[in-house]
């Protein structure tokens, strides 16, 4: 039976953190297992998961001792869950927004390819009905428009954070490349992955805004990730199939 890592960065999501677990353990999935990558939360969702890490061997915790952004945080999860014997590694928020009745949707979809993201903007996919439309439009000018022009990337939601990647693609992305932070990171991670030829789909999904705690997106954060574009693009446009890694980490 395959393996499934969940790996949930966490900065400050006491009121969500059990309820996502549970909510992921409640799905009808073999061997899954939830990774939480917590970044010295002041209001304690570390002590909270360390809790529920000892009653559960299912859980894991990976403590940061700073908040220094989302793709650091991704990046120490990634290296840790392929440090065990997971054959899927899942990303996702835990504030809801990815909703995890998804997950077996992904986990359907990952057998026949390298990597699958949960769009909001593919043929089916939807954002919440309270988005402004200047959000609307922002969002998918970006994803639809913006990102796929510059990077040449088959993709309508290079943004997205709901993802599965399986652990070879993983390894072959040679995670030491990754440098940016913020949102941009979910960019850069799909951009490698296509320079380096893997395959990677989309599946549409719908995306609330979270329900508890406050949420970190905000439009300095989105013109931030737009300009770096250009950097991701500078940065990978050399790499080629022939560069992927071929050995893990440990």
């Amino acid at each position: 039976m395959p393996k499934t890592v969940v790996v949930l960065p966490t900065y400050n999501e006491k009121e969500n953190l059990l309820l996502m677990i549970d909510a992921l353990f409640a799905l009808p999935v073999e061997n899954l297992h939830v990774l939480v990558v917590d970044d010295n939360s002041p209001d304690g969702t570390g002590k909270i998961a360390d809790e529920r890490a000892a009653a559960d061997p299912r859980v894991t915790v990976l403590h940061r001792t700073e908040k220094n952004g989302l793709g650091p945080a991704y990046i120490a999860g990634f290296k840790q869950a392929l440090t065990t014997d997971a054959d899927y590694i899942i990303q996702m928020d835990c504030d809801f927004s990815h909703q995890p009745k998804y997950v077996l949707d992904l986990l359907k979809a990952i057998e026949s390819t390298d990597l699958i993201i949960a769009s909001r903007f593919v043929k089916g996919g939807s954002v919440d009905e309270s988005w402004s439309v200047y959000r609307k439009l922002l969002s998918w000018f970006a994803n639809r428009v913006y990102t796929p022009l510059i990077l040449g990337i088959p993709l309508y939601d290079a943004t997205g954070g709901f993802r599965i990647w399986r652990r070879s693609t993983l390894i072959g992305l040679d995670l030491d490349r990754i440098r940016s932070n913020g949102y941009v990171f979910q960019v850069e991670m799909a951009y490698v992955a296509h320079r380096l030829g893997f395959r990677v789909k989309e599946i549409p999904i719908y995306f609330p805004d979270r329900k508890l705690g406050t949420s970190k997106m905000d439009i300095r954060i989105q013109i931030e990730a737009a300009v770096r574009v250009w950097q991701v693009m500078q940065r990978h446009r050399a790499l080629t199939p022939q560069m992927r890694r071929t050995t893990t980490y440990t």
